[in-house]
C-alpha cells in the first residue's frame, strides 16, 4: 500500500508543478488536487505510448515517470519558486490558530477521508478462499478492469487487443487501468494500486468540486454542500428504507446493520449514487470527471474574466488555453463522455462570446493534437459499431411510467432545489453574504463578474446535455446516458446549493427547512454508501480454484495465447491476462459490439465434433476452458476435450492445450 501511495505522489509532484503554467492564484491543496490528475493523465497517456512501442517493462514504466516530473524544472525559475512558496506560507497560515471554522472544516474532509478509505477498501477483498468485492455493483466491473489491468502486465497486451473480444480493437478509455499496471510493474498488487488511486482521485474530486461551485457562486459554503448532494446523492428511496423498517421486528440498530438492499438502485430506481453506481465501477469517469472538472473552472474564469488573454511571443492563441487543450485532449482514452461534454460547453461559450473566440479555439487546437489521433487510433479496427451508440430514446431509463415523477422518485428534492437556486440568480433575490463567508479576494472574479447572467450562460450547455440526454441514446444501452447526466448534475450543484444557503439564512424556520432539505437529498445515498462502508456486502467474483489455475495459466501458456471460455464476465482467464475468443454478453453489448455468431460458435465449440474442430481452427484458439460455467453450458462435451493435454488444473477448474 506504501508503494502505491509512494508512487503517486511522484506523479503530483509533475501535476503540481505544471499547474503554474496555466492557474496563477489557487490553494496548495487545489494544486495538489489538480496535480494529481493530470500527473496520473500524462502518466497513464505517455505510458500507453511507449508501451505500444517498446511494450509494458520497467523501463518504459520509469521514462514515463520521468517524462510525468519533467514540469518540476519549472521551478528553476524564481518566478516559480516564489509563486510556490506564496502558496505554500498561506496554506500554513490557514492552518494557524483554532476557530470553529477552522474546526468544521477540517471535520469536513477528515470525515470524506475516512468514507472513501472505508469504501474503496471493498472494491475487492482478497481472502482465503478467492476473490471478493464489497460493492453491489462492482459484481460484473471489478473482473472487466482486472482482465484489463492484467493483459498490460502479464501479457503485454500493446496495442491493446479487446481482452473480452479477441483479436477487435480494445477501445474502451482504459488509461485508468494502464496506471495500475504501470504502478503492478514497480512492485504493487493489484488490489493496492487500485485503492490508492480511487482514493486519491476521489479526494481530488472532492477537493476540486468544493473550489469550482464555491468560484462561481462566490459561497465557500455551496461548495461543501455540493460535496454532500453529489457524493451521497439519490432520490426518494429512503421512504422505502421506512417501510422496510417497519415490516421487520429487530430494531432500527439492528437494520442498519442488515439493510436488505440498495436505496438508490433497482427496480424502482435507475439513478443510483454516484460513489456506489459511477464512481468504484467506472474507474474511467472517476479519473475523467476531476480532470474536467479542472478544465471547467479554467473555463469559467475565462468566461468571467473582462479582461483578453494574454498573448506571448508570437504564438497568435493564449499559450494557457492551449495547455489546458493538451491535458483535455488525453480523454479519449481516459472518459469519452467527458471530453463529449466539453465540446458542448466549449462549443457554447464560442457562440455566446465569440469576442474571446482566441480562447476557446487555442483551447480546441490543444484538444485536437492529443485527441484526434487517439480517436482515429481507437475508432480504426475497433469492434464496436458506432450507429449502436445513437438512437432516439424519450426520457433516458424511464420506461412506461411518467417522466415527472420518474426523475422526482430517482432525484427527490434534487431538481426543485436546482430550480429554486435558478430562480434565484435570475432574480438576484436575496440577503448579501456574510462577510466570513464569501470569498477573499483573489479567490474568485469581482461580483459584477460572478452576477447571475454569467452563470446562468454557463449552465446553458449542461441543460443542453440533460435534454439530449432525455430524448436520445447515447450509447447501446440507454442507462448508460448516466455517463453525460451526471455532469448535468454536477453542472446544476451550483443552484441547488445556493437554494439552501438561501433557506438557511431565513430565520428559524429558513434553517430547519434548509436541514429538512439536506437530509432528505442525502438520506437514500447514505443508507446506500452505509451499507458498503459498514462491510454487509461481500459478493465471490472468483474462486480460490481460479485463482490458482490463474497462476498456472500465468506460467504454462505463452502471453498472447487465446482461451475459449463460457462468456461470462468471471472466467478464469481473467486473472492470468490472456485474451478470450468472448466474455460477457452484458459488457459486449453495452461496448456496441456484434457478438451473436461467436456466441453460438462458443456453443457449438464445446458440444465437441467435426464442428468444433474447424470453429477451433477458425479462431485460433489456444486453450480451452473447463469450469462449472463451462459445464453448464447446452450439450457441453468435456469428454471430447480430454484428448488434448492438459495445460493447468485445479479443483474444478480445468485447461485443456489445443496446440
Amino acid at each position: 500500500m506504501a508503494l502505491s501511495f509512494f508512487l503517486i505522489i511522484i506523479l503530483t509532484a509533475g501535476g503540481f508543478s505544471l499547474t503554474y503554467l496555466f492557474s496563477d492564484d489557487e490553494p496548495i491543496l487545489w494544486r495538489l488536487s489538480a496535480g494529481s490528475i493530470v500527473g496520473c493523465a500524462i502518466f497513464g497517456t505517455f505510458g500507453f505510448l511507449l508501451a505500444c512501442v517498446f511494450g509494458l517493462s520497467v523501463s518504459t514504466v520509469t521514462l514515463s515517470f520521468l517524462v510525468t516530473l519533467a514540469p518540476i524544472a519549472l521551478f528553476l525559475s524564481n518566478t516559480k519558486r516564489r509563486a510556490a512558496y506564496r502558496d505554500w506560507q498561506r496554506a500554513r497560515g490557514k492552518l494557524q490558530g483554532a476557530n470553529a471554522r477552522k474546526f468544521l472544516v477540517f471535520g469536513y474532509y477528515l470525515f470524506f477521508f475516512i468514507i472513501f478509505w472505508l469504501f474503496f477498501e471493498r472494491a475487492m477483498l482478497e481472502l482465503p478462499d478467492g476473490i471478493y468485492t464489497g460493492a453491489a455493483h462492482n459484481f460484473g466491473d471489478l473482473p472487466f478492469h482486472l482482465g484489463a489491468i492484467f493483459s498490460f502486465t502479464d501479457a503485454n497486451n500493446f496495442p491493446p487487443q479487446n481482452p473480452s473480444f479477441a483479436g477487435a480493437k480494445f477501445s474502451y478509455p482504459f488509461i485508468a487501468d494502464i496506471v495500475t499496471a504501470g504502478f503492478m510493474k514497480f512492485g504493487a498488487g493489484a488490489r493496492e494500486a487500485m485503492f490508492a488511486q480511487n482514493f486519491t482521485w476521489c479526494l481530488s474530486l472532492l477537493v476540486l468540486l468544493d473550489r469550482f461551485v464555491a468560484r462561481v457562486t462566490g459561497e465557500r459554503f455551496a461548495g461543501k454542500i455540493a460535496s454532500f448532494l453529489l457524493f451521497f446523492s439519490g432520490g426518494l428511496g429512503f421512504l422505502w428504507f421506512f417501510s422496510d423498517l417497519g415490516a421487520q421486528a429487530s430494531g432500527l440498530w439492528n437494520f442498519l446493520w442488515k439493510l436488505p438492499h440498495d436505496y438508490t438502485m433497482g427496480d424502482k430506481f435507475s439513478w443510483g449514487n454516484s460513489l456506489i453506481t459511477l464512481f468504484i465501477t467506472q474507474r474511467s469517469l472517476l479519473l475523467g470527471m476531476p480532470l474536467t472538472i479542472v478544465v471547467l473552472d479554467f473555463h469559467w474564469t475565462r468566461f468571467c474574466s473582462p479582461e483578453p488573454e494574454v498573448l506571448t511571443g508570437k504564438i497568435p492563441f493564449p499559450p494557457r488555453a492551449i495547455l489546458v487543450g493538451l491535458i483535455a485532449g488525453c480523454l479519449p482514452l481516459i472518459h469519452l463522455h467527458s471530453l463529449a461534454v466539453l465540446f458542448v460547453v466549449t462549443l457554447s461559450l464560442l457562440l455566446l462570446q465569440p469576442e474571446k473566440w482566441r480562447v476557446w479555439v487555442a483551447f480546441g487546437v490543444g484538444v485536437c493534437v492529443i485527441a484526434v489521433p487517439e480517436l482515429v487510433w481507437s475508432v480504426r479496427g475497433s469492434a464496436s459499431k458506432a450507429t449502436e451508440f445513437i438512437g432516439w430514446h424519450f426520457g433516458w431509463d424511464v420506461k412506461q411510467e411518467n417522466i415527472l415523477w420518474f426523475w422526482f422518485r430517482n432525484t427527490g428534492l434534487a431538481i426543485p432545489a436546482i430550480i429554486g437556486g435558478l430562480l434565484l440568480v435570475y432574480f438576484r433575490k436575496g440577503n448579501p453574504q456574510p462577510e466570513h463567508t464569501k470569498l477573499k479576494k483573489g479567490e474568485a472574479e469581482p461580483a459584477e463578474e460572478r452576477s447571475g447572467h454569467y452563470l446562468l450562460l454557463f449552465y446553458l450547455p449542461f441543460l443542453f446535455c440533460f435534454l439530449v440526454a432525455n430524448a436520445t441514446r447515447l450509447a447501446p444501452w440507454e442507462w448508460d446516458n448516466i455517463k453525460v447526466l451526471i455532469y448535468w448534475f454536477v453542472g446544476s450543484l451550483p443552484f441547488a446549493a445556493l437554494a439552501i444557503i438561501w433557506l438557511w439564512r431565513h430565520g428559524i424556520a429558513g434553517r430547519v427547512a434548509s436541514a429538512i432539505c439536506i437530509l432528505v437529498l442525502v438520506a437514500s445515498g447514505g443508507l446506500d454508501v452505509w451499507r458498503t462502508v459498514s462491510g454487509q456486502i461481500k459478493y465471490k467474483v472468483f474462486e480460490q480454484d481460479a485463482v490458482r489455475v490463474a497462476e498456472q495459466i500465468k506460467k504454462n501458456t505463452p502471453p498472447h495465447a487465446v482461451f475459449l471460455n463460457a462468456p461470462t464476465f468471471n472466467p478464469a482467464v481473467v486473472l492470468s491476462g490472456r485474451l478470450s475468443l468472448m466474455r460477457y454478453t452484458g459488457h459486449l453489448w453495452s461496448h456496441g459490439i456484434d457478438y451473436g455468431q461467436r456466441e453460438t460458435d462458443v456453443k457449438q465449440i464445446y458440444a465437441g465434433g467435426p464442428a468444433a474442430d474447424e470453429l477451433l481452427s477458425k479462431y485460433n484458439i489456444d486453450y480451452v476452458l473447463f469450469s462449472p460455467d463451462e459445464r453448464s453450458l447446452p450439450n457441453a462435451n468435456e469428454a471430447y476435450f480430454r484428448k488434448y493435454p492438459v495445460a493447468a488444473e485445479s479443483g474444478q477448474y480445468r485447461v485443456f492445450k489445443i496446440r
